[in-house]
């Protein structure tokens, strides 16, 4: 299997994981408008099993070193899978509500508040469970990125009051709820791999190919739960049924899995990279994404048009922090 050979090199890996996590939930944008969340999400889920099968039978499978894909999977043992698997399905849980975050409050204001914490509390988790690099660094850069959230926070609300505030309010305390359960789903993974030993991993456990995809199987079998109970008690709008999934064009379908894929590749190189970025600085530089997400939100999309230059200057400042904290957090890995 494909294994990462420097810290440099693992730091651009979560680079990429940091534009696939803020960039994903753009699909979820695109079929918003004749396309309901809950329906999307199927083809979400679908699409990060998919990739995860094909991963392992590539990346996973090549090479001399380490064990393979399916010699990795035959061999893990009961608890290794299922913390693997149980770190899917808190995911699913989280994820759903950050989705229904999104369509409620939108990009800008759901991945800095849901995200960014899910940031300050998986690095913490991360770090105190299997502690690589200088803790000093890492939680000042921490620290930067919770002055972004807060300031991201403060530009909400002054939207909030130009708009509908119910709305709003609503949608930050689901990013909310969803933030905290997103900062555990890293670590019950990050324990069924052999942090220290992918090349010549402890028997039980699992490399990260593996690892990617039971949380996939996790994260696939919850959504027969989660997702189901969503539909019939949505947090906006009218219930849906599976009879309106099945009638969705194929061109519908495919953004949805395309999403998944996405959201896959970055989840996948994370892992991949923790091997020698550790998992507190593998997990927190991924999640650099909210800022991403805030540039899709702000730029693109055009989420705060009309905030007045109070909300721009905050706006400004926010990535400024977010950019100088995720610098502090990849310095703190050289250490």
């Amino acid at each position: 299997m494909y294994i990462v050979g420097s810290y440099s090199l693992a730091v651009a890996l979560t680079l990429v994981t940091m534009l696939c996590w803020g960039s994903w939930a753009n699909t979820q944008k695109l079929s918003a408008k004749t396309w309901r969340y809950e329906l999307f999400y199927w083809d979400y889920v679908l699409g990060i099993l998919l990739f995860s099968v094909l991963l392992g039978f590539t990346l996973g499978s090549y090479g001399e070193l380490g064990r393979s894909f399916v010699d990795d999977l035959s061999q893990v043992s009961s608890q290794n899978f299922w913390s693997a698997f149980a770190g899917g399905v808190i995911f699913n849980a989280s994820n759903i509500l950050l989705a229904a975050a999104i369509s409620i409050s939108g990009m800008a204001v759901a991945f800095p508040l849901g995200v960014g914490l899910a940031l300050v509390l998986g690095v913490a988790v991360n770090y105190f469970s299997t502690p690589k690099g200088d803790p000093v660094i890492l939680f000042l850069g921490v620290f930067l990125v919770v002055v972004a959230i807060i300031l991201n926070g403060v530009a909400s609300g002054k939207m909030a009051q130009k708009n509908k505030a119910s709305a709003s309010k609503k949608g930050v305390w689901i990013a909310l709820s969803a933030g905290l359960l997103m900062s555990l789903f890293y670590r019950f993974v990050a324990s069924a791999m052999d942090l220290e030993n992918f090349e010549y991993p402890t028997a039980g456990m699992v490399a990260p190919y593996a690892a990617f995809f039971i949380f996939s199987l996790g994260v696939f079998a919850s959504n027969f739960i989660f997702n189901t109970l969503l539909m019939k008690k949505p947090f906006v709008g009218a219930p849906v049924s599976y009879k309106d999934y099945f009638s969705g064009h194929l061109s519908t379908h495919t953004v949805g899995i395309l999403g998944g894929i996405i959201w896959g590749l970055g989840t996948a190189l994370s892992f991949i990279a923790a091997g020698k970025a550790g998992a507190a600085i593998s997990y927190g530089l991924g999640q650099g994404a909210t800022m991403v997400a805030a540039l899709w939100g702000v730029f693109i999309w055009k989420e705060f048009k009309g905030g007045g230059s109070k909300v721009n200057l905050m706006l400004f400042l926010m990535f400024v922090f977010f950019i100088t904290g995720l610098v502090f957090i990849i310095v703190s890995g050289g250490n």
